[in-house]
């Protein structure tokens, strides 16, 4: 018979812990002061109330007007949590007379605190209790012989009485005393570190434990809102790629569709790339803004620019995006790259997504790497973040800034070229004293298409692309020459 769950009221944490905590169990929070544990205690314990369950909530460290005090701007119905303080213990008042009897005699007259806690947890009976912290329990035990035995009849009293707790403990006391971690029935980890190139907290959750169940490993970030926590599962997405569909979409230029042979199928990964003010953001916004009218919603991930300006640029080139952002067919989403965590915005793109959105744009992955680097390999984000557009079918644009304005030809600076289905290489090239822009495909791995350079011109008119530029030669050197005929002769336009 599967063992009972109760959810944690915590968006992401049931995900991560496969369905939530198992009843009539314990866990330790585990974190050093300011991680999160009493918000994270108190949510949980928010979420039971309103269940319509009986909670309760043991201070052993801090008075309990202050900790209604610290959580009261949540918005939590916290008059309906049983806040007990167990902060000081009059230890002239003995025992209680031996009304508990779970302590031989010689025990009891020397922990009032252990006492008081068991007849709190015998008088309420609640289903969900948290105790913060095991940290002050320890203190008050004579050695750590006896916080071991008194902690294990805590943990097995919780379980007959059929409690599910939250155990708060620092992280160097259970360094200290291992025989914590295996008392209880999880452990979960809650971190707050100072990145060292942005110099602004990074809060993670790790479960290091957990009894009875798989989970997702690894560091999770979190946030604390003014309504509580939120986690962002660290996902390592299953390559299952749903097949591409046969519909081509029109990138919204009827010259690039037919060096294309049509445009770009449905499900795939393209990337443009080329050096800056090239004309790549234009040209996604003039794909997206088509792909929206023909019925498939779409996203832009602006991590450079302001929707204004994306605006303007738009209406200068005869990119009428506005109906579409209007009536919701179409939207562009400013994302700050010095505050987002990688799995914060694959919770994002997944909740577009799962809202109906057929087109994504990633604009660009020089701001995407800026906000990932300090969780790891860039590249390995980004391989998660497109392997799951590309499971949901997806058609996904990815823009990619080369330093290089001239010279040197690469895709792309990040060795992320392998993620993509399709590559569209945009360059500058210099042609009569005068800088032109140049469009060709460097590769489309479902279907054929002209491998040809030619002209691209954005102006008022909106975006144009010219013939094969067959009279000039050495244009990825972007100093090109004019081609020489079979008859020797220059062959100019």
């Amino acid at each position: 018979m599967a063992r009972k769950r109760v959810s944690s009221g915590i968006a992401g944490v049931d995900e991560i812990l496969h369905g939530g905590f198992f009843t009539s169990s314990s866990y330790l929070i585990v974190g050093s002061a300011g991680t999160g544990k009493t918000v994270m205690s108190m949510q949980w314990l928010a979420a039971g109330v309103e269940a319509g369950e009986r909670t309760l909530f043991v201070t052993l460290a801090e008075p309990a007007h202050k900790i209604r005090q610290n959580v009261e701007s949540f918005g939590w119905p916290i008059d309906r949590i049983e806040i007990v303080d167990l902060t000081y213990v009059d230890e002239s008042s003995g025992p209680g007379e031996g009304e508990y009897e779970i302590f031989p005699a010689s025990d009891v007259e020397r922990i009032p605190t252990w006492q008081n806690l068991f007849r709190v947890i015998e008088e309420q009976r609640p289903s969900r209790i948290v105790i913060d912290s095991l940290t002050q329990l320890r203190y008050l035990s004579v050695d750590d012989y006896q916080f071991r035995k008194h902690l294990m009849r805590l943990v097995n009293f919780l379980d007959h009485c059929g409690c599910t707790a939250l155990l708060a403990y620092e992280p160097v006391e259970l360094e200290q005393e291992a025989s914590v971690a295996l008392a209880v029935d999880g452990i979960i980890r809650l971190r707050m570190q100072v990145s060292q190139n942005r110099v602004i907290g990074l809060r993670s959750m790790q479960v290091e434990k957990l009894r009875g169940s798989d989970f997702i490993s690894g560091l999770h970030p979190f946030r604390i809102t003014a309504t509580g926590m939120t986690v962002f599962p660290h996902r390592i997405e299953l390559i299952d790629r749903t097949p591409p569909s046969e519909d081509i979409l029109s990138t919204g230029v009827t010259e690039l569709d037919e060096l294309l042979a049509g445009g770009i199928e449905t499900g795939t990964t393209s990337m443009l790339t080329g050096p800056p003010g090239v004309g790549k953001s234009t040209l996604s916004v003039r794909f997206v803004a088509t792909a929206a009218e023909r019925g498939y919603p779409g996203v832009i991930y602006a991590f450079e620019e302001s929707i204004d300006s994306i605006l303007r640029r738009s209406r200068n080139v005869g990119i009428d995006v506005e109906p579409l952002l209007a009536d919701g067919r179409m939207r562009i989403v400013p994302v700050n790259a010095l505050q987002l965590y990688p799995d914060e915005f694959l919770s994002m793109v997944r909740r577009d997504v799962d809202g109906g959105a057929r087109v994504v744009s990633v604009d660009s992955l020089r701001g995407y790497t800026l906000a990932m680097e300090e969780f790891g390999t860039p590249v390995a984000h980004l391989h998660n973040l497109v392997t799951h557009l590309n499971r949901r079918g997806v058609t996904t644009m990815l823009l990619n800034e080369v330093e290089f304005i001239t010279g040197d030809l690469r895709a792309t600076d990040l060795g992320v070229s392998h993620v993509a289905d399709n590559i569209v290489l945009m360059r500058y090239a210099e042609y009569r004293s005068s800088v032109i822009k140049v469009i060709g495909c460097l590769k489309k791995r479902l279907g054929g298409f002209q491998p040809e350079l030619r002209e691209l011109k954005i102006s008022s008119d909106g975006i144009h692309v010219s013939g094969k530029l067959s009279f000039l030669r050495g244009i990825l050197s972007g100093i090109p020459a004019f081609s020489i005929g079979a008859d020797g002769e220059t062959i100019e336009r």
